[in-house]
């Protein structure tokens, strides 16, 4: 039997891990935007740390995957949480 699904023990080609890292900072950005959560003032401060240490999109979310999941199920977007649940099954 041959099984197709990408596994990050073996590679991460195929999964996107960057790409998605990229497109879940954007649905955050975009659930930020004058939005008056407290998550709001959280996240600008821990991704003005990410920043600053020079690392990426995916070690942000990898830092902040249960902040992450905790603010999109506050926003309920279903969308978010199935993308944060992929990659952290996929590529962390």
């Amino acid at each position: 039997m041959n099984d197709q699904t990408p596994d990050r023990y073996v590679t991460f080609m195929g999964i996107a891990c960057d790409t998605n890292a990229d497109r879940l900072c954007e649905m955050l950005a975009a659930r930020m935007a004058g939005n008056d959560s407290r998550w709001v003032t959280y996240f600008e401060t821990k991704l003005a740390e990410n920043a600053r240490m020079g690392h990426d999109r995916l070690r942000f979310i990898g830092a902040q995957v249960n902040a992450l999941m905790s603010f999109f199920e506050e926003e309920d977007d279903a969308e978010a949480l199935a993308l944060l649940w992929h990659i952290e099954h996929h590529c962390l």
